[in-house]
Parts: structure tokens; sequence; C-alpha cells
């Protein structure tokens, strides 16, 4: 019981100390090194350290999907998770630009990334809830699973009531942005083209479900990388601080 004391402690410090610069690293070397000590009972460590180290380890990683979202332009620059123009808006873009609304498409564009920017920080929160429900079946189905098997974990656990805080922070990001003097200048623009139609949508939940789309792809692109990106590791510490246990 001491030697797997002194275990989980240096476990906890090496998570620690990976997580400033290389929490990719550490969660995913800590992902392997825990996936060898699924073993019988008496063999490795024991059911409650694997649970508490594989916590430890995802709140790392979680946190940096967080960060990487919610930074200025962690949507609007990535290409990846960039909320684009509602498709009504993109039928006529052209025509929007040719007669001198560029500079509103734009402002709409960026707005509605803002907003999504602003409220992702308010993921951290419930992923550490969900952390910290996580039971020994669900950590040895995530050690086990496929490479997204910790974002499906947690979008099966967080998807709701992530949008409906979502929702609400959305709104408010958008009128503190602009996005709704936006709209509704483009709205009325689209109106009077010939053929125009109306928006005529939800503006909140359109902008709710790309922010969360984009967190958790986010979140699945980290995990990925950090269980088979081999130069993402810093696997010389990692080993060093797991052998020295054994």
């Amino acid at each position: 019981m001491i030697r797997k004391a002194l275990l989980i402690g240096v476990c906890v410090s090496a998570v620690l100390v990976v997580s400033h610069g290389t929490a990719r690293a550490g969660w995913g070397q800590f992902l392997d090194q825990l996936k060898d000590q699924l073993q019988p009972a008496g063999q490795g460590l024991d059911q409650g350290e694997i649970v508490a180290g594989l916590k430890e380890a995802l709140k790392v990683g979680t946190a940096n999907a967080v960060q990487l979202t919610s930074k200025l332009n962690g949507y609007y620059k990535n290409p990846q998770i960039r909320i684009p123009l509602p498709e009504r808006v993109k039928k006529v873009e052209k025509v929007l630009r040719t007669i001198g609304l560029g500079d509103q498409v734009n402002a709409f564009e960026l707005s509605m990334n803002r907003a999504a920017e602003k409220a992702a920080p308010e993921a951290k929160p419930l992923f550490v809830k969900a952390i910290s429900q996580m039971s020994f079946a669900d950590a040895r189905q995530i050690l086990k699973g496929r490479s997204d098997a910790a974002t499906l974990y947690f979008k099966g656990k967080t998807y709701q009531p992530l949008e409906e805080r979502f929702k609400p922070l959305v709104h408010a990001a958008m009128a503190e942005v602009g996005i709704t003097h936006s709209y509704q200048k483009l709205d009325a623009a689209i109106r009077n083209l010939p053929l125009g139609d109306t928006m005529g949508f939800n503006l909140d939940q359109y902008v709710t479900a790309k922010a969360l789309d984009g967190l958790f792809l986010v979140l699945s692109q980290e995990e990925a990388k950090i269980r088979h990106d081999p130069a993402a590791r810093v696997t010389d510490l990692l080993k060093k601080v797991f052998g020295s246990a054994q």
C-alpha cells in the first residue's frame, strides 16, 4: 500500500508538471501507462487508483480544449471550427457584397465567432463535473476505447447542460458584440433583393449548436493527438516516473 500510495503521488505530480506547456504529451502517455495497469486484482494499480489517475489526466486535456476555443480568435481563426454564415446568407453573399454590404457581412460572421469564444469557458466546470462522476467502468471504456472515446463520454454527459448554459450566454454575447444589429441590417437588405427572403431562423440556436460542434471537435483532435502522436509526448520523463515504481 505504501508503494502504491507513493506511485499515485508521483503520478499526480507528473500530470501537474506536464500541464504547464506539455498537457497533450502528459495525457497521451498517461493513458498508455494506465492501459498497462488494467490487470487482474493484485497486479498493478487497483481500480480506485486507475480512476483517480485518469481523472487527473482528463482534467488537463479538457482544460486544454477549453483554452484553445475560448481565446481570442479561437473559433474565428480556426478554419475547422469557424462558425460560417448561415446558408440563407451564403446564397446572397455575393449580391450583398456587390451592393456595398461587405462590411456588414464580415461583421456578422465575426460577431458569431466572438460570441462562441465568450461562451466556451462555461464548458470547463461541466467537464470537471463529468470527470468527478466517472466510474471505473467509464475509465476502462475510455482507456480501451477508440481514439475519441473520452470525447464521446464528455459529449454524452455534458452536451445538453452545455446547450442550456450556452444559449443565454451566446445571446448576451451577440448583443454585446453587435451581432443583433448586423443581423437586422442584413435581414432587411435580403428582404429588399429581387426574389429576396428573410433569414427567419433562430440565430441563438444556430450559434450555440455551431459553438458546441467546434468545442467537441477540438476536444476530439486533442484526444487523438495525445493518444497517437509519439512526437507530442515527453516519453522519457514519464517512463522514468512510472518505471521508478516497478
